[in-house]
């Protein structure tokens, strides 16, 4: 008598409800990371005219506090 088997379970556990669950589980967790992961490489984008890139100080921090811009 010959049964079938999955790769590690028998194959009646893959087809059961909480496998099921387990494997829905796992996609959802899979595709928060893939987004967390995506989301690292897109630059980030800031709105708002003035407070953008050089002049976001209101003073300036240089050791030459009284030089000209």
């Amino acid at each position: 008598m010959m049964h079938r088997t999955g790769l590690l379970f028998p194959e009646e556990i893959l087809y059961s409800d909480w496998f099921g669950v387990f494997a829905t589980v796992v996609a959802i967790n899979t595709l928060i990371y893939v987004v967390l992961g995506v989301s690292k490489l897109v630059p980030i984008i800031r709105f708002g005219g003035k407070s953008s890139g050089r002049n976001r100080r209101a003073e300036t921090r240089s050791i030459y506090p009284e030089a000209a811009d």
